[in-house]
């Protein structure tokens, strides 16, 4: 699937952060179809048991990507919001220092609520995680205390990726 646009990366966040060394530093990509993809890899310090990543960080690649969806569908616009409930589906274990990719979709949209489907594949395809989550939209100022959110998401690191397996 075609990439339409890459999305900010920002300091510290511990998903897409290019300046958090305990970090994932995932890229995401806005697609033709309207959702979020990300091609990444956790590495060992990400782990639970040896050989697999740590259910919370699963999740929390699982959440980044349900928000991001909303980014792609309207454009790249930063819409903020929070995460008001998570359900995820572990489906097989995530291993560490392999190639994976995230999808996530908006599904529904109504006022200041919205719900993402997103999951989290191997190279070959096979789901390893999914997750329905539902978030509310607030004001990037109540969100983030005071800091200079367009500040924090300033990265963009082009890299020249059109087409994406999802």
């Amino acid at each position: 699937m075609k990439v339409v646009q890459k999305q900010r990366n920002s300091r510290m966040c511990i998903m897409c952060g290019l300046d958090n060394s305990a970090g994932v530093r995932a890229p995401f990509y806005s697609m033709e179809d309207g959702s979020v993809v990300t091609k990444f890899s956790y590495r060992e310090e990400h782990q639970s048991y040896p050989g697999r990543v740590h259910g919370g960080l699963i999740t929390a690649m699982l959440d980044e990507l349900g928000l991001r969806a909303l980014w792609s569908k309207e454009g790249g616009e930063f819409t903020y919001g929070v995460t008001l409930s998570l359900e995820t589906k572990y489906r097989r274990p995530v291993p560490y220092g392999v190639t994976l990719y995230g999808r996530g979709v908006v599904v529904k949209e109504s006022g200041n609520f919205l719900t993402s489907e997103c999951k989290l594949s191997d190279e070959n395809g096979q789901t390893l995680a999914t997750a329905v989550i539902k978030y509310g939209k607030y004001d990037p100022q109540k969100i983030a205390n005071g800091a200079v959110v367009h500040e924090e998401m300033c990265y963009l690191n082009e890299d020249g990726v059109t087409e994406l397996p999802v």
